[in-house]
């Protein structure tokens, strides 16, 4: 096996540090107060909620923590007896879902063969939806087969929602899905 100059340094660096920490628990010294000034510092002037991730029908617990109104800090709660303050992938990532500077906060639209984006205000853009929907729908829609059964469906929407959707808002995609009569309805969290 052939070992590169950085993989040597990174394992040198790693095994000096290993070194280092188990040197130091074991000539007993107790790293629990500067753990446990670090945890303070980092929430420090912090008011904390207790919550629950909204993604799946676990509901693990979350402690929010925020300061002047604003999210600083979103974790799982140790005293949930369901993850007992873990959180998976989605949940780990509900602070994302609310700060974050690369979310889109404008309707943007981009017209047919255009190159540029144009801001719509929310009014039009879903006027443009239930538009489109609703032709579609009407240009598609099988009331019965050939052998007179009846299905009531069209079969040219397809829905497909995302993993940071919410167990309520699933829960309203699939009634407005299957009211139009769409079939393939699918969740990314699922594939």
């Amino acid at each position: 096996m052939e070992v590169s100059r950085r993989d040597f340094l990174k394992f040198s660096v790693a095994a000096g540090s290993g070194t280092a920490l188990a040197g130091l628990l074991g000539s007993g010294v107790n790293l629990g107060p500067a753990v446990a000034r670090a945890q303070e510092l980092r929430i420090k002037g912090a008011k904390t909620t207790p919550s629950i991730c909204p993604y799946c029908s676990i509901g693990c617990a979350t402690l929010v923590r925020t300061i002047d109104g604003k999210i600083v800090n979103i974790e799982g709660d140790p005293r949930s007896p369901y993850s007992e303050g873990t959180l998976c992938p989605k949940g780990a990532a509900i602070f994302q879902l609310h700060v974050n500077p690369n979310r889109p906060i404008q309707v943007l639209h981009r017209a047919a063969g255009a190159g540029d984006w144009e801001v719509w205000d929310l009014e039009r853009a879903m006027d443009r939806v239930a538009e489109l929907v609703k032709k579609t729908r009407d240009e598609t829609f099988i009331e019965k087969l050939e052998n007179g059964k009846l299905v009531n469906c069209t079969t040219s929407i397809f829905s497909l929602g995302g993993a940071t959707l919410d167990n309520k808002w699933n829960h309203i995609q699939q009634k407005l899905m299957r009211g139009l009569g769409i079939v393939p309805i699918e969740n990314q969290a699922r594939i």
